[in-house]
């Protein structure tokens, strides 16, 4: 996280940088204005970021094929919307075989994201 606050602080030390280099003489109000939307800015970007760092951390786990969302069972190798439903809807397994035994996805795609799934 103390990557974030750095960069939140260069972020801010930037506007700060860019807005006395300004040729127009800028009253406090405008610079308070520029500068709070800056930081609101900011705030939105250090939240993405650390949403992503989270959902990178949790990508390194295997994917639970029977919790799993719509959009992270898509982001496995080669899976096609039209597969990330037939996934939902087969669900409950017990193994991540059942995958292929139960002719949801054929053994070709398996292969691709056995590694990657499991379930609980």
């Amino acid at each position: 996280m103390s990557f974030l606050r750095y960069w939140h602080v260069s972020t801010l030390f930037l506007l700060a940088a860019l807005t006395a280099c300004t040729q127009q003489q800028q009253s406090p109000q405008e610079i308070r204005e520029k500068t709070a939307e800056a930081t609101s800015t900011a705030k939105n970007d250090a939240k993405a970021v650390a949403e992503g760092l989270k959902e990178g951390w949790d990508r390194s786990k295997s994917l639970d094929l029977n919790s799993a969302s719509r959009d992270r069972l898509m982001a496995l190798p080669g899976m096609s919307a039209a597969d990330a439903d037939r996934i939902i809807a087969g669900r409950p397994y017990s193994q991540p075989d059942d995958l292929i035994t139960r002719h949801i996805i054929p053994r070709t795609e398996y292969d691709r994201i056995s590694g990657q799934v499991t379930t609980k």
